[in-house]
């Protein structure tokens, strides 16, 4: 059975401070859908999140911001998907990944949190087998740098490559809805993988 997308978290921070930092990668990917839709999100006290419905590819579905930061992500998440008797499996994740190059995005099924505090609640609360939209802001370099680095703006050359891989990754979603995941993943992925022309992912996994 074809699983689609139902339901498009985004991970970040709330509040104007955060914003523009790499840790909000999430936050601005569901932007970017509610913007081609013409949708805005609202707040939504009892989940403690704002949300958005949007129709795309002729289907309905929800996109979701916890309100609640980072390491708190994952409780407004299955509350919302327990008060709309939503699955898990159609549950896709957008998150920023420091073990991708800035301007690759990969598409995943399942796994670990990778040392991610949003993804860490998340599977806490939910269990792994949602899908996650990793995006990739790079590592640091060092461990210790990753908490400061990812709460810090990107230099506005990245800036500008962060926003057109993001851009890039919302054209995809229809065929998330329309077709599945696993057609979408195909895809997405290999993309990345042509245009990839960095090192190997690093060993080194780390969040705040």
């Amino acid at each position: 059975m074809t699983t689609t997308a139902k339901v498009v978290a985004g991970l970040g921070n709330p509040g104007s401070e955060y914003e523009r930092t790499r840790h909000n990668a999430g936050f601005w990917f569901v932007d970017e859908i509610a913007r081609r839709a013409g949708e805005s999100f609202r707040s939504e006290a009892r989940f403690n999140a704002d949300v958005c419905r949007v129709r795309t590819a002729d289907e309905s579905i929800w996109l979701i911001k916890p309100m609640t930061y980072m390491n708190r992500s994952g409780g407004p998440l299955r509350q919302f998907l327990d008060y709309y008797k939503l699955p898990v499996d159609g549950l896709l994740i957008a998150h920023d990944e420091i073990d991708l190059p800035v301007g690759d995005v990969r598409l995943k099924e399942g796994g670990g949190h990778g040392g991610h505090n949003g993804l860490r609640d998340s599977i806490a609360c939910l269990g792994a087998g949602f899908y996650r939209l990793r995006i990739g802001v790079a590592h640091p370099g060092h461990r210790d740098d990753v908490v400061d680095y990812v709460l810090r703006n990107a230099p506005a050359a990245e800036q500008s490559e962060l926003d057109a891989v993001v851009d890039k990754a919302a054209d995809i979603v229809p065929t998330m809805v329309s077709d599945g995941f696993a057609i979408a993943m195909n895809k997405i992925n290999r993309r990345a993988r042509k245009k990839r022309r960095v090192k190997p992912e690093s060993e080194t996994k780390d969040g705040d």
